[in-house]
C-alpha cells in the first residue's frame, strides 16, 4: 500500500541572508510532497541532491522545516494507478501548497483541486497537458521543466554514437505505452531516425519494480540491441540501482537522463543538473509560499545539462571513449 509520511524535524536555527530573514513569515507553512515512485522516507535532503537544492533554497528564502515549515511526505511506490487516489487524499488535508514530482503526478493534481497552488516538477509542461502556456501558466499550477524535446534526445543518441560507432539498433525504455503515441515518442523517434539508428522500444506499464525490469531485459536476450536508451521518468531514478545492475548482468551500454546512474555505475548520462532543479522548485515554492499567484509564476525551464561518464563501467564493456568526448564531460568515474 501507499505509505504516508509526517515528518517534522527540529534543529539548531540556520543562517539565512538578512533579505530572507526580513521576509521571514511568522505563520507557519505546510506543503505535502509527493512522489510516483521513491519511499517517503526517502523524500529528504541528505539522500538526493534534487531535495537537497529543494529544501536549501526553500530555506534561503527563510521557509525552515521544523522551525515555521512542515511537510507531509508522500508516495504512490511506483503504482501508476493510486496517482489519482492519492491526489484527492493529499487535496483532503488542505496543505497550503502541493509539490508534486513528474508531469503524472501533477495531471492528478490538475484533476484534483484548481485552489491548491502545486509546483510541479516535470517534462514539457504544455505537451504534458498540465498549462498552456509557459510564461503565463494561469490557474494554480507552476514548476520547473526539464528539456526532453527532440535536441536533447539527438544529443542523447549522437553521444552514444559516439562512444559506439558501430551502433546501428537501440532499444528505449519508456514506463508507458502512451507515451511512445504522443510527443515523447515523438521525439524518441525523429532523433533515432537522424542519426540512421534502428529505434525499438520496451515498456513498463503498472508498478515499476525489479520484476518488472527483470522482465524487459530477459526480452533483450532474443532480440538483443546494441545499446539501450532509459527515458527520463523520475520513476526509473527510484530504480536505478536495479536497471544499472541488470545493463551489467546483460552487458549492454546504456545512456541515461541522469547523472545519478553513472554514480552508481551506468556508463553514460547526459540530462539536467538534478541539484539546479531542485533549487528551481525550491525557489516557485517559496514565492507561492510568500503569496504569489502560481499562475503568474512562469514555468523556469533547466539550463545547465551535465554530460557524465563512468569509465570503469566503460573498461567492463569493453568501451574506450573518444578522448573530444570525454574532455567534455563535466563528470567523471575514473
Amino acid at each position: 500500500m501507499r505509505r504516508r509520511e509526517f515528518i517534522t524535524l527540529f534543529g539548531s536555527a540556520a543562517v539565512w541572508p538578512l533579505a530572507a530573514r526580513a521576509q521571514q513569515p511568522a505563520k507557519i507553512k505546510r506543503i505535502a510532497m509527493v512522489s510516483p515512485s521513491d519511499p517517503a522516507s526517502s523524500l529528504h535532503a541528505k539522500y538526493h541532491r534534487f531535495y537537497g537544492g529543494f529544501f536549501e533554497e526553500l530555506g534561503r528564502l527563510g521557509f525552515v522545516e521544523g522551525k515555521n515549515l512542515v511537510v507531509d511526505r508522500y508516495s504512490a511506490e511506483g503504482y501508476p494507478d493510486r496517482f489519482a487516489p492519492l491526489a484527492r487524499e493529499v487535496v483532503d488535508t488542505r496543505p497550503d501548497a502541493i509539490y508534486a514530482i513528474s508531469s503524472l503526478v501533477g495531471l492528478a493534481f490538475k484533476a484534483a483541486t484548481t485552489t491548491i497552488a502545486v509546483v510541479c516538477v516535470t517534462s514539457d509542461p504544455v505537451a504534458a497537458g498540465l498549462v498552456s502556456n509557459i510564461a503565463r501558466p494561469g490557474g494554480n499550477i507552476t514548476g520547473s521543466s526539464v528539456d526532453t524535446g527532440f535536441e536533447l534526445w539527438g544529443k542523447r543518441i549522437g553521444l552514444l554514437k559516439e562512444a559506439l560507432p558501430k551502433m546501428s539498433s537501440i532499444f528505449l525504455i519508456a514506463e508507458k505505452t502512451a507515451r511512445w503515441e504522443g510527443p515523447f515518442g515523438s521525439a524518441f523517434r525523429q532523433a533515432a531516425t537522424a542519426a540512421g539508428i534502428a529505434l525499438n522500444a520496451a515498456f513498463l506499464d503498472g508498478k515499476l519494480d525489479a520484476t518488472a525490469y527483470q522482465r524487459v531485459f530477459a526480452a533483450f536476450e532474443q532480440d538483443r540491441p546494441d545499446a539501450l536508451l532509459i527515458s527520463d521518468y523520475g520513476g526509473h531514478i527510484t530504480n536505478a540501482p536495479t536497471i544499472v545492475a541488470l545493463a551489467a548482468h546483460h552487458r549492454l551500454p546504456a545512456m541515461y537522463a541522469s547523472r545519478i546512474y553513472v554514480e552508481i555505475g551506468g556508463l553514460i548520462s547526459y540530462g539536467d543538473d538534478m541539484e539546479e532543479l531542485g533549487r528551481s522548485a525550491g525557489y516557485q515554492m517559496g514565492q507561492v509560499l510568500n503569496g504569489t499567484n502560481p499562475g503568474d509564476i512562469p514555468f523556469n525551464q533547466a539550463t545547465r545539462i551535465e554530460l557524465a561518464i563512468n569509465l570503469k563501467t566503460a573498461k567492463l564493456l569493453g568501451i574506450e571513449f573518444p578522448a573530444t568526448l570525454l574532455g567534455s564531460a563535466d563528470f567523471v568515474v575514473q
